[in-house]
This record gives C-alpha cells, structure tokens and sequence, in this order.
C-alpha cells in the first residue's frame, strides 16, 4: 500500500512546521512549538508460582506525557486567563471550567488540515509569561503554558485531502 492513497505521487511525509491548536472552537494565536504527543504504559511483572523461572509480562497503567505549548508574547490573553482559572491570586480555583478539551491539526504544505488529534480534559499545570531577558540575546520572548490531560485519540474523520496541483 502506497503512503498516501490519495496522493500517490506524493513521496515526502509531512512537515513538522505546519500546525495549529483549537480550544474553545477557535484557533489559538501565534503558537510557534507544541511538544510531541506521547503515552507509555507501565509493564506488571507475575508468574504462578507454580511456573518455572520465566516472568509473564501484562500492561498496568497508561501515563501520558503533558504537552508543552510556546509562543511568542503577544497581547493576547489566552494562555494566561486559562492559567488564572487553575491559579488565581487571593481567589477559589474555578472548579467548573478550568479543564478543556482542545484539538490539534497538522497540515500539509497547502494548508489543508491532514490529520488532527483530541486531547481530553486538559489544564494548565505550569504557565511561564515571561522567559528569562538577556540584553545581549536575539531571541523573540516566548510565553509557555503545559497541559496536564487525560489521553487523546486520533480524529479519523479527518482523511488525506486531495493535493492541490500546480498549473501545467
């Protein structure tokens, strides 16, 4: 089976550099690096005791690996109102909307969305709004917000577009 049905010229994977993040139905501004997803499940070690000197193997418990989302500081507000309902100096934690589900597409070249994922219950567990300054450096200043959640599921409705093709 070819790499790509629909494309089947098409011979290089996509792009890293090509994505975005939805929450609350909208695209969020300026995201410039969003860590990997990633998941691992712990190995339970048994045996009977009546077997020989050979473990058996089962999984036990699936961990996934917060994601890490880093932009350049902006005037908008979202990763740090997100984070305050988490955090909030002198105020209760807003119990009732500080988790959100939230989307991440990958494109290709064109733009066209290709893949996306659902990210499920996610929150704000660190939020940086400020990097470290360094006068001598040439770097953009980037705000950072990590996500704690509880799994994600590929979108399978989301199918390999058809390309489009440059005028022959």
């Amino acid at each position: 089976m070819p790499p790509f049905s629909v494309n089947p010229g098409r011979v290089d994977p996509y792009k890293a550099h090509r994505f975005r993040v939805v929450w609350d139905g909208r695209p969020v501004a300026g995201i410039s690096r969003l860590s990997g997803l990633a998941r691992s499940t712990e190995v339970v070690l048994h045996r009977d005791g009546g077997d020989a000197n050979a473990l058996r193997k089962s999984p036990g418990l699936t961990r996934f690996e917060p994601i890490t989302l880093e932009r350049g500081i902006t005037h908008d507000a979202e990763f740090e109102a997100w984070a305050n309902r988490v955090h909030a100096a002198g105020r209760e934690m807003a119990l009732g909307d500080f988790r959100k589900d939230i989307r991440i597409e990958l494109m290709n070249e064109a733009g066209q969305i290709v893949m996306a994922w659902m990210v499920f219950r996610c929150w704000p567990s660190r939020y940086a709004p400020l990097p470290e300054l360094d006068a001598n450096a040439n770097l953009v200043a980037i705000e950072t917000l990590v996500l704690e959640h509880e799994g994600w599921e590929r979108d399978t409705a989301v199918q390999e577009p058809a390309e489009p093709r440059g005028a022959d």
